[in-house]
């Protein structure tokens, strides 16, 4: 049997390093089972040859660039994606960057989409236990709004949409830095630290990304899932966490959330109120079906795996 060729986008970032890595331990030491085409607009330094990796450079913002990439392709994954920035340059990337893509992979004859969205679609919350659009989406940020648009050009394409919560891990430069500069801010418990978030170390999503791309075309339907573990983190137990492993300080005493909101605006930083609420509060999402769809075991969850991280961590926040 011939190798399963994957065309991935999005390699060279935080979760599609993760992802090409699970996608070439799948295809051995030889890369004979999993072949990778890698869409990047640079090739990384150092990357050289890979086995079972063929890098391709191209720009997502500019079609011309795609065509052919698809071609011999039987999966399409699709991590590539704007996370900040303003609104025109998010639609560039996540709607016009996807649709490209999208359009590509079809005229290719490429046989599944697997696209990574975000829970941030559902917006500010609380949001408690829900299921796939349990709530209607309503997102507030360009890039998420944007990322909410891509998933239909996906999901019209027949393509799978995974939404995962918090990504932690190593490479995370957004949730434990943020709750970092929100410890400084607000050097307490939040609320007595009982928001329940649904979150995911970034080597599992890998795993499950990589497993939705090869799953049997039976296994997992075209449609929306939430790809976080399937057991919520509460705020408390990741804050003892992060310090047991000294990658933040402890904390002592509590607040009520309307004394922790007063307290943030009284310090100037960059997190807002919308992100201070999102990583403290409620959101979280139920998350069983897609490992159970694809046979996946979730792990023992993003706590456990935190000691992994922890170096890495403790590497980026002192350069900070």
């Amino acid at each position: 049997m011939r190798p399963v060729r994957v065309l991935l986008t999005g390699s060279t970032g935080f979760v599609g390093r993760a992802v090409l890595g699970a996608l070439l331990r799948e295809g051995g030491a030889d890369g004979g089972g999993v072949e990778v085409r890698a869409v990047v607009r640079g090739v990384p330094a150092g990357a050289g040859a890979s086995a079972g990796v063929e890098w391709v450079r191209a720009d997502l913002s500019d079609p011309a660039s795609l065509d052919g990439v698809a071609s011999g392709a039987d999966v399409l994954v699709h991590l590539a994606c704007r996370v900040d920035g303003d609104a025109e340059e998010c639609e560039r990337t996540n709607v016009g960057g996807t649709r490209a893509i999208v359009a590509e992979a079809r005229r290719a004859g490429v046989g599944r989409v697997v696209h990574l969205s975000t829970a941030a679609v559902y917006g500010p919350g609380p949001h408690r236990g829900i299921a796939v659009d349990g709530v209607t989406p309503a997102p507030v940020s360009a890039a998420s709004r944007t990322r909410l648009a891509a998933e239909r050009i996906a999901l019209d394409a027949g393509g799978v949409v995974l939404r995962p919560g918090l990504v932690l891990g190593a490479g995370d430069r957004w949730v434990v830095p943020a709750l970092g500069e929100l410890l400084r801010r607000v050097p307490t418990r939040w609320d007595g630290g009982r928001g329940r978030v649904s979150a995911v170390d970034v080597e599992d999503l890998a795993r499950l990304v990589t497993a939705v791309a090869l799953a049997p075309d039976h296994e997992v339907p075209s449609g929306v899932f939430h790809a976080s573990h399937p057991v919520p983190v509460r705020n408390r137990d990741l804050m003892a966490r992060l310090a047991e492993l000294d990658v933040l300080p402890s904390v002592a005493g509590d607040l009520p959330w309307d004394q922790c909101l007063a307290r943030l605006r009284e310090a100037p930083g960059h997190i807002s109120e919308r992100q201070f609420a999102l990583l403290a509060r409620d959101h979280w999402y139920e998350s069983e079906e897609i490992w159970r769809l694809t046979g996946c075991a979730p792990g023992p969850g993003p706590l456990e795996r935190l000691v992994g991280a922890a170096g890495w961590y403790r590497g980026w926040l002192g350069e900070g």
